[in-house]
């Protein structure tokens, strides 16, 4: 049976995600709505009927306050403030926004991300995708509790159980598998190679070594996206222009070299709509379109709420002359599937 306290959190943490919200402030709505869902029928009734909600942990008086009120059957006062003040993000984007069919970059609890797959996966299903890539990190980012060779077959099998469900339950959203393999020092990729042959997605990145010489660096994206597993390179320029973890300027690479290897190897350059990177820059896009690139505008998403910030990179897509026709995300299902299996 559903329970009005945890479904109004949760939309609750989602708007503040969605808001670029503080991450402390986000989860203390997401970890009551954990503990509410956990609680034996018997105890919720009793906590109901008492609204002795500060008495559990985990719990605040600013979350006691919204469970209390969607208990009751009310809209509690926070989500009613949160659903008026919410805003079209970037709808200057909306001419390729409302084309994409999904997102092929996106973290759960199983590596760097916040939520369970599910919650990330069914948030995905609500937005209007019609797939859905889960591409938690490989072994060697264990700054981002990175996933073994084991711990991504166990990963597999659960999006496996989950698609199945979603089947039974008439969510006609398809979760795909992948991951977001971190390019070595050498341009090899981190992660088995007959693993990576049976993911619907590989999206590889670099996440070290971002100072490397030029020479050094475009040999090592070269390598990559010539790789027949590769299906799309990640935030190219490893740059961030704001936020919590500071700024970062842009690796040093030749990009005509890198975005033609993209062209030649059918690799999708990356449009990241994280708002902190904004990768890669306007001049890197056009470079890229003017060569023939085909791109991918993914959210990069490591929240539930950070699934709709798809706008963002759909933004920077029109302003730069992104041709629609070379979105792999606005294909269908079955085209997508073609071309990250060709």
């Amino acid at each position: 049976m559903t329970r009005e306290p945890v479904v109004s959190l949760r939309e609750i943490a989602f708007w503040m995600e969605r808001d670029r919200a503080q991450t402390h402030r986000v989860q203390a709505y997401r970890r009551a709505a954990d503990v509410v869902a956990e609680l034996p029928d018997d105890e919720y009734a009793t906590m109901v009927e008492t609204g002795r909600w500060q008495e559990l942990s985990g719990i605040g008086p600013k979350t006691a306050a919204a469970i209390a009120q969607a208990a009751a059957g009310q809209v509690p006062v926070k989500l009613a403030e949160l659903r008026s003040a919410a805003r079209p993000i970037e709808p200057e984007g909306t001419p390729i926004r409302t084309l994409l069919r999904g997102d092929l970059h996106t973290h759960s609890n199983w590596s760097d991300g916040g939520s369970p797959i599910e919650e990330m996966m069914r948030t995905a299903a609500a937005l209007g995708h019609e797939y859905c890539a889960l591409t938690d990190h490989s072994p060697r980012l264990k700054v981002a509790n990175g996933l073994s060779a084991d711990r991504l077959r166990r990963e597999l099998d659960e999006v496996r159980r989950l698609n199945d469900r979603f089947e039974r339950e008439g969510v006609t959203m398809r979760i795909l598998t992948g991951i977001e393999v971190d390019i070595l020092d050498d341009g090899g990729l981190d992660q088995q190679a007959d693993l990576l042959a049976e993911l619907d997605v590989v999206v590889a990145s670099v996440h070290s070594d971002l100072r490397a010489d030029a020479e050094t660096m475009t040999r090592r994206m070269v390598y990559a996206v010539a790789n027949p597993a590769v299906d799309i390179l990640g935030h190219c320029t490893g740059r961030l222009v704001e936020g919590a973890r500071g700024t970062r300027p842009e690796s040093q690479f030749d990009a005509e070299v890198v975005f033609e290897a993209c062209r030649q190897y059918g690799t999708a350059v990356e449009i990241n709509s994280r708002p902190e990177r904004r990768d890669p820059p306007g001049r890197l896009l056009r470079q890229a379109i003017e060569i023939g690139c085909w791109f991918s505008i993914d959210t990069d998403a490591h929240a539930p709420g950070q699934l709709d910030w798809l706008s963002y990179g759909c933004a920077r897509a029109v302003a730069n002359g992104v041709p629609p026709e070379r979105i792999i995300n606005t294909l269908p299902l079955s085209g997508l599937l073609d071309f990250t299996r060709n």
